[in-house]
């Protein structure tokens, strides 16, 4: 991370005996084991057919899993860019355990605890590595909820494994976009370099430009020195790897070869969408062929998970508790 200029430099002092972005964090994860989770680190073996040599673990995946017996009603929860997963999700445990539900919360490699000393990095590579840890906890078959970028994986995962995806739904992930969509003027920025720099702020006013573009009603007073702690606490890490995961995901997308899902999938979006707009809503419900269930939610932007995630939980509930038919295709809004 670049020094931050004199006056960022002693704003921040000012806030460093106390870390709101460290404190949030231990309540996140407080919350998760008041629901029942417990942390885990899943080692992964390197790729081939010999044991990984190495002592230490090729790719490493942690997870949040439910502390009792195995899970019988099992939800995997993909988050996006940002923050690890417990940020992202923690509004959602209650609601989800209360209809029945036993969430799997992982963080992605990279993100989090979870990390990788392999080159790849492509969305197939997350999805294979998340799907081996699924294995390794002894969960063969699962429904995933995938956010963002998570999407993204989720989608990936569901066309790779059938057999372990039993539904999916996607919120706000623009999996149908194409890199000549970012030339053509469809994304607020016009290439992958711009948008790494969107996705992966270092300084705060990358970071107020990110919240702005992400909510539809963003905090009117974001100071320095609690953006520089956030940066600092939870968005310093695997900066190059992340951006990598960027350049991996947009170059030479195209919507040809994206693959189309057999499993029921619903698709939620915020109308107000200015990262990934209604149209890659339109777009993905139009090429999964009647197989999906688009939900639009008024008054809501790409960030609809945190700004609105009551309506987002009780779509996500209904859709995994409906019978399989019931995800016919539809345009809702809620």
């Amino acid at each position: 991370m670049p020094p931050p200029p004199p006056a960022a430099a002693r704003s921040r002092g000012r806030c460093s005996a106390l870390s709101f972005a460290a404190a949030r964090d231990r309540c996140f994860s407080h919350r998760f084991r008041r629901a029942g989770l417990r942390p885990l680190a899943v080692p992964l073996p390197g790729p081939g057919p010999d044991p990984d040599p190495d002592p230490n673990p090729a790719t490493t995946v942690h997870m949040w899993v439910p502390a009792g017996p195995p899970p019988r009603n099992p939800l995997l929860l993909l988050h996006g860019f940002g923050a690890s997963a417990t940020w992202q999700w923690a509004p959602y445990l209650r609601a989800l355990i209360a209809a029945g539900f036993d969430p799997i919360v992982p963080d992605l490699v990279f993100f989090g605890a979870s990390c990788t000393r392999l080159p790849d990095r492509s969305d197939a590579f997350q999805a294979s590595a998340i799907k081996a840890a699924m294995d390794a906890i002894g969960v063969p078959r699962f429904g995933l909820v995938g956010v963002s970028y998570g999407g993204f994986v989720g989608h990936r995962m569901a066309a790779m494994f059938p057999e372990a995806v039993d539904r999916v739904a996607l919120v706000c992930a623009g999996v149908c976009l194409e890199e000549k969509d970012l030339a053509e003027g469809l994304f607020p920025v016009a290439g992958v370099g711009e948008a790494a720099a969107l996705l992966v702020p270092r300084r705060p006013e990358e970071v107020r430009r990110l919240v702005r573009l992400t909510f539809v009603r963003p905090p009117l007073i974001m100071p320095s020195c609690f953006l520089w702690d956030y940066i600092r606490v939870m968005g310093s890490d695997h900066i190059q790897e992340k951006t990598e995961l960027l350049y991996a995901l947009i170059n030479g997308r195209q919507l040809c070869t994206l693959p189309k899902l057999t499993q029921p999938t619903l698709i939620i979006w915020g109308e107000q969408d200015r990262v990934f707009p209604m149209e890659l809503a339109h777009r993905l419900n139009r090429h999964l062929e009647g197989n999906s269930r688009l939900v639009v939610i008024k008054n809501a932007g790409h960030a609809v998970n945190i700004e609105k995630p009551k309506e987002v939980c009780r779509n996500i509930i209904e859709f995994f508790k409906e019978p399989v038919a019931g995800a016919a295709n539809a345009d809702d809004k809620v």
